[in-house]
């Protein structure tokens, strides 16, 4: 979620576009608070350590509130949650917090002009036949342009998260992600609802996903200054075992773009997996490390560069088959071009 700060009392925020997801507003704001510092975040009290209050019925293309929820024919939803901790907790945050947000990419309820020049092409209209044709074919221009006029285009690419064919569930997740990017401009309410809802089958029970976690992987990765707070979430269900393998492989693909998202969170977690008993672990693990240049996982790399088990990197629409000795060497690379 967008998130922003006082300049006068330094509380900070975080944008709801949907009203409806308050409880992670509230966990993404705090966190923002504490300098992405999350045992720090976790410990506080409320009252005690923090204030906290929300402001609904914002719109953030107006900067307004709408207290009857409908501007010009829209109807307003967002919300605003404000966190300001105390001044004693806020003086060890607030530097940290203003350089994050002084590098960070403002957020816009208008499309650029390249964007823009984008949307003025014509529209087309699919349906979840041609859209399943076209991920078949790994055309996803079409699908991006079709995306521009009809949020119904992000809805045919999820049902394909759950297909029998694995090079189709990736194609379908990679569409997604871009075709996210897309909508964003114009609705972003549509993409946060969409995020979490692939985030809802693990929230209570361990759950298989099929494709629902690359998806999640391509979404971060093509809008990681919106969505990068969901990292964290994200890296939560490495605790499961059965879905280690698809965590590893979202998490590559959102370090092949920002990989300082993930290796402030997960790099301490990761490298112990290079030694799992899984080949699909111990070659995602050393995939992702290679991205991330963690320099203390060159025994483990150099440990597995014989082994000749094989996993498949998705890589520009297509899966890619790769032993592991060969991941562990193009990361020892990586390290070493680091260097």
């Amino acid at each position: 979620m967008p998130v922003g700060q006082c300049s006068a009392c330094g509380a900070v925020y975080a944008y709801d576009a949907t009203g409806h997801n308050l409880g992670t507003a509230f966990s993404e704001a705090l966190v923002f608070a504490c300098n992405n510092d999350w045992d720090l975040a976790w410990n506080l009290l409320p009252e005690e350590d923090y204030l906290q209050k929300v402001v609904e019925q914002y719109d953030l293309e107006t900067h307004r509130i709408v207290p009857g929820g409908a501007h010009n024919g829209r109807t307003v939803r967002g919300a605003l949650y404000f966190v300001r901790l105390l001044e004693d907790i806020q003086e060890l945050t607030l530097e940290g917090v203003r350089k994050r947000l002084a590098q960070a990419k403002p957020v816009s309820a208008k499309p650029s002009e390249a964007e823009a020049a984008g949307e003025e092409a014509e529209a087309i209209v699919l349906t979840k036949t041609d859209v399943e044709a076209l991920v078949r074919e790994y055309r996803i221009e079409p699908i991006l342009r079709a995306a521009r006029g009809d949020n119904k285009v992000l809805r045919y690419l999820q049902r394909l998260l759950c297909h029998s064919d694995d090079l189709i569930r990736l194609r379908a997740a990679d569409a997604l992600g871009r075709a996210s990017k897309v909508v964003l401009l114009k609705d972003p309410k549509v993409v946060v609802a969409v995020l979490q809802g692939l985030f809802k089958p693990f929230s209570d029970s361990s759950a298989s996903g099929w494709g629902s976690i690359d998806a999640i992987g391509e979404i971060i990765a093509n809008a990681p200054d919106l969505f990068g707070g969901y990292v964290s979430h994200l890296i939560r269900l490495l605790g499961d075992q059965f879905l280690q393998p698809q965590v590893l492989r979202a998490l590559g693909r959102i370090a092949l773009v920002r990989p300082e998202l993930v290796q402030t969170r997960a790099a301490g977690r990761i490298l112990p997996l290079i030694h799992s008993a899984d080949p699909q672990i111990r070659g995602y693990a050393a995939w992702l490390l290679g991205s991330l240049g963690v320099t203390e996982a060159r025994k483990a790399l150099a440990d597995i560069q014989d082994q000749d088990e094989e996993i498949g990197i998705y890589e520009e629409g297509w899966i890619v088959k790769k032993t592991l000795g060969q991941l562990a060497r193009e990361a020892l690379e990586k390290l070493q071009k680091k260097n």
